[in-house]
C-alpha cells in the first residue's frame, strides 16, 4: 500500500486544476500542464485539495495512485516555483556553449557536439565551464541533464568530465609499478 497516495496536495490559490475523465489540467497565468490519468486512478478534487486513490484496493492501484500522485505535485511545484539543474565541464580545453537553445559541448573530441533544447527546457550559460537549465517539468529537466552528462561522464582518476553541482567525484589514485 503506497504511504505518498494518502497524502492529499495542497492546491495553491493562483493555480486552477480541471480534472476530466482521463487528463487533468493544471495551470496557472503563464504555463499550463496536461498529466494522463491511469485508469487505476480515482481523483477527487475537494475545496483546495487533491485526493488520490485506487478503484480497487489491491496493490497495483496503490502503486499507481502514489505514481500520479508524486507526477502532480511535482507537476504544481513546477508551474509555482520552477527547476533548476546545474552542470559543471572540468578539464582542461572543455567549454560549452548556448545559442538560439542549440548547445555546443566541447569535450575533448576532435569535433564539437551539439544538442537541440526541447521546448520546455531553457539554458543560460554563466561561464564557459557551467550550464543552468530551467523548466517546469522536472522529468524533462532531468533527462535533458542526463544525456548531457552522459557525452563525457567523470572518470575517476583525473575527475574530468561533465558533472552536476552537488556530485562528488572520488578520485582513485594512479597506478604505480
Amino acid at each position: 500500500m503506497s504511504r505518498i497516495a494518502k497524502k492529499p496536495i495542497l492546491i495553491p490559490k493562483e493555480i486552477k486544476v480541471k480534472i476530466d475523465k482521463k487528463k487533468i489540467i493544471i495551470k496557472n497565468i503563464n504555463n499550463k500542464f496536461f498529466i494522463n490519468i491511469n485508469k487505476l486512478v480515482k481523483i477527487e478534487k475537494i475545496k483546495n485539495k487533491l485526493i488520490f486513490r485506487p478503484y480497487k484496493e489491491n496493490k497495483n492501484s496503490w502503486l499507481q495512485s502514489g505514481t500520479i500522485r508524486s507526477i502532480v505535485n511535482n507537476s504544481i511545484i513546477g508551474i509555482t516555483k520552477g527547476f533548476t539543474k546545474k552542470l559543471k565541464v572540468i578539464g582542461i580545453g572543455y567549454k560549452i556553449s548556448v545559442k538560439n537553445n542549440i548547445i555546443n559541448l566541447f569535450v575533448g573530441y576532435s569535433h564539437s557536439i551539439i544538442y537541440k533544447l526541447p521546448k520546455d527546457v531553457s539554458a543560460i550559460c554563466p561561464s564557459q565551464n557551467e550550464i543552468i537549465f530551467k523548466s517546469i517539468n522536472k522529468q524533462s529537466i532531468g533527462q535533458v541533464a542526463a544525456n548531457i552528462r552522459f557525452y563525457k561522464k567523470p572518470e575517476p582518476y583525473k575527475g574530468k568530465g561533465i558533472r552536476y553541482d552537488n556530485e562528488i567525484v572520488y578520485i582513485k589514485e594512479t597506478k604505480k609499478k
